[in-house]
């Protein structure tokens, strides 16, 4: 008895050991003091269904709320007292990071009218100068300088800009909060002035008319922000004078606009997930009505492009994978019968996108995950092509503003090609590398090895995966791994270069790309099984990736990381309630968690849009889907991984309290004694802080998470 006893008393000690262990393995969590917000129980029924939120009241459409912004301070200030308690690199990573990156680079000049255009960054600045110069003359023109713009801000970006059809005038869309209701701005490049015309709450599209008298935009609802009115400015006159063009009146589109290519029609874009249409509006004659192209209807997505004599037509119509069709101007747009097919629809190809010029077509396929160009005649017949021999890289098109162009400008990079640009002369049909981005330091693109898998699926469905390690840091079956995710909205997640993510590889990490349904990779069928009703696979596709990379040992089970931003939070926060045993970290960016009482929500910016994409909680069906996977609703009692979370008080797109919420109630049902963290930044938006470098400190930050985390037992 008394040996049992003494073997009893190691046990528990032995037990007790460790449990000790696991706390201070766990960050000194026991020395830390997390925010502890209050509990208002708020109760939502629908469908029979009874659901309490205990931190609804964290939401303040006005973001003035001292105990609020109090919270969020609070969460920051546990952020920091986590990493003071441990090992903390930020510094290290930021520095390290920062000198691999030229401290003054240009950008590849682009032809446009009579100049070429390019931004230039310098030495210890965060925001770029636009320059131009005359073709063929070595003279710059500093016509916009963004360091200058932002010296009186906080946050400060600008989105888009806009040479008028004369050259003489900049117009420019700028954002000095993050909510991307951007102002804008139009200078006087002559006199280096500018004007008094600020067009306020905007989406940032504009369009000039041919005369430069007149500049349309989008006006954004100043509380859904969705872009549904445009109007025609002319230059001089107050906001309040602007005529109203074209006004969307179902809350499931958005509007955009800008110039077709030739610089011949202001093009009014509807668009959703699913439908769209396009309205012209002649450039010389901008006080006409916009004229229809064709009429928008069900499942029918399309866009154009203007083409002397007539319109090419990119269209899903009897096409999933998109074709490409001409119609005359000659005859009635309006009507199909008079469309004909130039590209034909490929079940197992892609037609991404396309550009018009003189006496070519280019088109952007993708076939099989892969991108490619595609060089034709103006009658549709097959010149020439782009294609390229990484295992998996991306490509795309650069900016080409001009319709008569003789050269295509595209960009390409692989997980170990950095940023590339080239043109293409469509008369010779070659290319030329223009620019390729430099990486200072030691940097050999031979040293890591790029591989690319396709693991199955619980259903058979074969999920392609890319992936890059560093090949002397490489042994199977003992690396850590960080696996990223998004698979929403048909966005194809493409494998690029990133110079700051070298620190993790060349520290052992392996960097994986799950390309899971609900992105388009594969075609619009990979989109369509990955949304509403099939958005189930998109998780489950990632969740099968990551048990194949642990199985096979591809990497150290045990050392599984994951991360993902918006609706790819979505996709975290979905994974670790299915399986969090999975994972050992987690980084979830600015993510969308709290679906269900989002899209039941019509003031929520931008909730009436995405019905489509997620579904409308009104119908019964649709909102006992979402409840299904819904992050937020569905947090249990569970050893959740080590998790950092990121949110920005100024999103647009994800509102600061569901992140907010949903750190809260993580941890209140957490029963591992990992860390949840969260970075507020107060002062922006849904990309996070605005500047060249201080935008890198948040991705050295996320890197230090994850090796403090990979170095605990």
């Amino acid at each position: 008895m008394k040996i049992k006893g003494i073997k009893k008393s190691f046990f528990l000690l032995v037990c007790f050991s460790f449990f000790c262990l696991n706390i201070n393995s766990a960050s000194n969590l026991k020395d830390l003091n997390p925010p502890n917000p209050k509990k208002i129980p708020i109760t939502f029924k629908a469908h029979g269904v009874e659901r309490i939120d205990n931190y609804y009241w964290m939401r303040d459409d006005s973001r003035k709320d001292v105990e609020i912004i109090n919270h969020l301070k609070e969460e920051n200030n546990y952020l920091e007292d986590w990493f003071s308690k441990g090992i903390d690199k930020r510094d290290e990573l930021f520095e390290e990071i920062m000198s691999r990156i030229p401290k003054k680079e240009d950008s590849v000049p682009i032809p446009m009218g009579s100049y070429e255009y390019f931004r230039r960054y310098e030495p210890e600045k965060e925001h770029s100068i636009f320059i131009r110069k005359k073709i063929d003359s070595e003279k710059e023109e500093e016509i916009l300088n963004v360091n200058k713009l932002a010296e009186e801000s906080e946050f400060y970006q600008l989105s888009n800009w806009s040479i008028s059809p004369s050259e003489d005038l900049l117009a420019f869309a700028e954002d000095t909060t993050g909510r991307r209701q951007y102002k804008i701005r139009i200078k006087d490049l002559k006199t280096n002035k500018f004007y008094k015309d600020s067009l306020k709450n905007t989406s940032g599209a504009m369009a000039w008319s041919l005369s430069g008298e007149f500049i349309f935009y989008v006006l954004r609802d100043p509380e859904t922000l969705l872009p549904s009115k445009v109007f025609r400015h002319k230059l001089g006159d107050d906001q309040s004078k602007d005529t109203l063009v074209y006004e969307e009146k179902d809350t499931t589109f958005y509007v955009s606009v800008g110039n077709t290519r030739s610089l011949r029609f202001i093009e009014i874009n509807i668009s959703s997930t699913d439908s769209s249409e396009t309205l012209l509006i002649d450039t010389q004659s901008p006080e006409k009505k916009p004229s229809v192209v064709y009429p928008r209807e069900k499942d029918h997505l399309y866009s154009v492009e203007d083409d002397t004599d007539r319109l090419l037509i990119l269209t899903n119509w009897k096409a999933k994978n998109f074709r490409l069709m001409e119609a005359k101007l000659s005859k009635s747009v309006i009507s199909k019968k008079n469309w004909k097919e130039l590209v034909p629809h490929r079940e197992d190809i892609l037609l991404q996108d396309f550009l018009a010029f003189p006496k070519n077509i280019v088109l952007l396929e993708r076939e099989r995950g892969l991108s490619y160009i595609k060089i034709l005649s103006r009658r549709g017949e097959e010149k020439g092509s782009v294609k390229f021999n990484d295992p998996v890289y991306t490509a795309y098109f650069a900016a080409n503003p001009e319709y008569n162009s003789p050269n295509l400008y595209f960009g390409y990079s692989s997980m170990r090609t950095p940023d590339s640009v080239y043109s293409y002369s469509l008369k010779a049909g070659r290319k030329k590398l223009l620019k390729q981005a430099k990486v200072l330091g030691s940097f050999s693109p031979s040293t890591y090895k790029v591989e690319r898998k396709s693991i199955k699926a619980r259903d058979g469905v074969l999920v392609p995966v890319s992936l890059i390690y560093k090949k002397d840091k490489f042994i199977k079956g003992k690396n850590p791994i960080l696996i990223y995710g998004y698979g929403s909205y048909g966005h194809s997640i493409d494998a690029g270069f990133s110079s700051s993510r070298l620190s993790l590889l060349d520290r052992g990490f392996i960097f994986a790309i799950a390309h899971v349904r609900g992105g388009q990779e594969l075609g619009r069928q990979w989109y369509e099984d990955g949304k509403m009703f099939n958005k189930l696979n998109t998780f489950y596709d990632f969740i099968d990736v990551t048990k194949w990379i642990g199985n096979k040992k591809f990497a150290d089970p045990k050392r599984i990381y994951a991360a993902g931003g918006s609706a790819g939070g979505l996709l975290m926060g979905a994974v670790i309630n299915m399986e969090p045993n999975l994972y050992k970290g987690i980084i979830s960016n600015v993510p969308f968690v709290d679906v269900l009482t989002t899209m039941s929500d019509p003031s929520i910016p931008l909730t009436t849009g995405e019905y489509t994409e997620w579904g409308n909680p009104e119908i019964k069906e649709e909102f006992n889907y979402i409840l299904k996977y819904s992050p937020y609703d569905n947090i249990d009692y569970l050893s959740y991984p080590s998790i950092l979370v990121t949110s920005g008080l100024w999103d647009s797109q994800v509102q600061y309290y569901e992140p907010s919420k949903y750190v809260a109630k993580l941890r209140e049902y957490n029963r591992s004694f990992n860390p949840i963290l969260m970075k507020v930044n107060l002062s922006a938006g849904h990309g996070g802080v605005s500047g060249r470098f201080e935008s890198l400190k948040e991705i050295a930050m996320e890197y230090a998470f994850l090796l403090r985390i990979d170095k605990e037992k």
